[in-house]
């Protein structure tokens, strides 16, 4: 019982060490459109619902998604759209206030532009700076830079790998 809350401490405590830096994701980019390009889409204007497919690229300001596909359900009205975007991996990337650089993929990513978070599902990883972070669902709010990993349910196991200064 004391063994996986110990396991989810450290867990927490290394991503807050992971993602402690001051800033921001892109505050300027939640303030623009986002624009979606593909080879095809298909629209249902009654249940506010988009298919797009095929080399399809979703971008707002510097934040970035491409996938082999994105479902897009606007039927929560302007500026609560949910993004799915599917491919083999789905790959996101933001350039932060201060000029570094977050990317992630998965199998699936979840873009809820409301709440600024991603949801990465399946074989997700996220970089950040010198550090990564790999299990098979990640959880990111965008704007605070806090992040939930969790493993696959074989082993459950999160991997975070952070990198050393090598000035030898």
């Amino acid at each position: 019982m004391l063994k996986p809350f110990i396991s989810r401490l450290l867990l927490i405590s290394g991503a807050c060490l992971l993602f402690s830096t001051t800033a921001l994701a892109g505050k300027e980019d939640f303030k623009l459109p986002i624009k979606v390009d593909s080879k095809s889409q298909f629209v249902d204007g009654k249940r506010k619902t988009s298919v797009f497919k095929e080399d399809v690229q979703v971008r707002q300001g510097s934040l970035s998604i491409d996938a082999d596909e994105v479902r897009v359900s606007a039927e929560n009205g302007k500026g609560k759209e949910i993004f799915i975007a599917i491919g083999k991996p789905a790959v996101y990337s933001q350039t932060m206030d201060d000029g570094s650089k977050i990317t992630a993929k998965a199998g699936e990513i979840r873009y809820e532009v409301e709440s600024r978070t991603l949801e990465l599902n399946g074989s997700a990883e996220l970089h950040q700076d010198t550090s990564m972070v790999r299990g098979e669902k990640i959880s990111f709010n965008l704007e605070k830079e806090q992040l939930i990993a969790g493993g696959d349910e074989s082993d459950g196991r999160v991997t975070t790998v952070f990198q050393t200064d090598d000035k030898n």
